[in-house]
């Protein structure tokens, strides 16, 4: 993502979310900083993940800007050639 992700950075909103309900935002913006993300981080909640059906970790959603989601990849899925296109996509739907 960190290859991809600038060239969309001014036409797509993009947030890695966590999933542990025991890490704290300041813990998680820790993390984000270690690795060098661009990108938003966010916390979830139980709620959240029972409506979106997230049943394991880096489940990958993308969504349009009518909240339909577009993508959804499980682990080990989303290639940078894949989501280049996927962000391609959405830029193209706006």
């Amino acid at each position: 993502m960190k290859e991809v992700f600038p060239e969309y950075s001014e036409d797509i909103l993009f947030y890695a979310v966590n999933i542990d309900p025991s890490e704290d935002m300041e813990s998680i913006g820790e993390f984000g900083e270690e690795q060098g993300y661009s990108w938003g981080l966010a916390q979830s909640n139980a709620q959240m993940l029972s409506d979106l059906n997230v049943l394991q970790q880096s489940t990958k959603l993308a969504f349009d800007n009518d909240g339909i989601i577009r993508y959804r990849a499980g682990f080990g899925e989303g290639s940078i050639d894949c989501w280049g296109k996927v962000f391609e996509n959405l830029i193209y739907l706006q």
